[in-house]
């Protein structure tokens, strides 16, 4: 007679998504790209069932917030889970999404280190609990941060550039000025604009008024 084994019970792996994007931008759509990203870690986090693996219902979704710092509400409610002992394994699209700063992903890591907690890559493979992998891991991390740095210094460029030109770079207009509703200038709101004779020390006021649609910066 053979005698039927049945398979352990397997422990629950309590997996957390995290979505990031760095501009709000599309994120009024239906489908998003925060969407995008927790739908591929949701079939990951399938495709890892016979492992005990399950999805935790609380998302972790951050729209609008740059990776090269921790200030994301998503993230510390993240890491607040798992110093709670709430997560085992966290799951992101891309390690990028994650964090851009090599200090700050260490942090991160060493917080996740000590709760035994596993970060896995959809696109990226790697394991984490090997010296090659973190290696592999902190190469990709290194890049992420290259090219943030890269896409900060064209972006001051830019607006460099423009402001050289006398062409307005975006923010908030300066006091007595205002934006054209055409764009790419400012647009003088007052008649005479303060300024001090440098003979007598006596300043002049301007008194405000609808611009002429001729007046120019």
């Amino acid at each position: 007679m053979k005698t039927l084994h049945r398979p352990a019970t397997l422990s629950l792996v309590r997996c957390a998504i995290y979505t990031r994007k760095s501009t709000e931008e599309g994120l009024e759509q239906e489908f998003n790209s925060l969407d995008a990203q927790r739908e591929s870690a949701q079939a990951y986090i399938a495709s890892q069932q016979h492992e005990g693996w399950a999805c935790l219902p609380d998302r972790y979704d951050d729209g609008g917030f740059t990776g090269g710092n921790t200030e994301r509400p998503a993230l510390q409610r993240l890491l607040t889970d798992i110093n709670d002992g709430k997560v085992d394994v966290v799951v992101i699209y891309k390690i990028d999404r994650l964090s851009r700063s090599l200090l700050d992903f260490a942090k991160m890591m060493e917080t996740f280190e000590n709760h035994r907690v596993s970060l896995v890559s959809v696109t990226q493979q790697f394991n984490t609990a090997t010296s090659m992998g973190r290696l592999v891991l902190n190469v990709l991390l290194s890049f992420a941060q290259f090219e943030r740095e890269i896409i900060a210094e064209r972006t001051r460029d830019k607006i460099a550039a423009t402001r050289r030109k006398g062409k307005w770079a975006g923010g908030r207009p300066v006091l007595g000025y205002d934006v054209d509703p055409k764009g790419g200038r400012l647009l003088l709101i007052f008649d005479t604009y303060p300024s001090v004779d440098p003979r007598t020390g006596v300043k002049t006021l301007g008194f405000l008024h609808a611009p002429p649609p001729s007046r120019k910066t």
